[in-house]
């Protein structure tokens, strides 16, 4: 017997048909998410970091956060850690509710992939920011993970 319900949304999804979200800084897309794919657990996006920019300090009260740099050199800072280099091939995690902050200060954009997990209750409970954001950002929220498609 086969399966002939037609799923909700695809589970492919190209990150360049996500709308990027710059509000925090750097470049973040959520491309995987309940809004986009109807995850239940968590969700993976990518983050662009040009020379010169960074993402907001903020942490995650109900989330892990799972960081893999593809492209060159991140700086990160994460409270209990301290502040470390990440290159191109290594990845970090960030212990639910643990602040952080990552930036960029080499000369060569950054590229990273990220995952979150589990999922907040709500997706306004899923991130606090903890220092002012870039250029007029808003600063409460959380980045568009959305609920899943009905």
């Amino acid at each position: 017997m086969s399966d002939t319900t037609a799923p909700a949304v695809s589970p492919v999804v190209a990150a360049a048909d996500v709308a990027p979200n710059r509000r925090r800084g750097g470049e973040i897309r959520v491309v995987l998410s309940p809004k986009t794919a109807a995850t239940t657990s968590g969700f993976l996006g990518t983050l662009t970091v040009r020379p010169g920019e960074y993402v907001a300090e903020h942490y995650h009260p109900y989330s892990e956060e799972f960081v893999f740099v593809t492209s060159g050199t991140l700086t990160a800072r994460v409270d209990g850690f301290g502040t470390f280099p990440v290159h191109a091939g290594e990845g970090f995690v960030v212990p639910i509710g643990k602040r952080h902050r990552v930036w960029n200060d080499g000369d060569a954009d950054v590229r990273a992939v990220f995952h979150l997990s589990p999922l907040a209750p709500r997706p306004e409970l899923g991130h606090v920011d903890t220092e002012p954001l870039p250029a007029g950002g808003e600063s409460l929220g959380q980045l568009d993970v959305g609920a899943p498609p009905r």
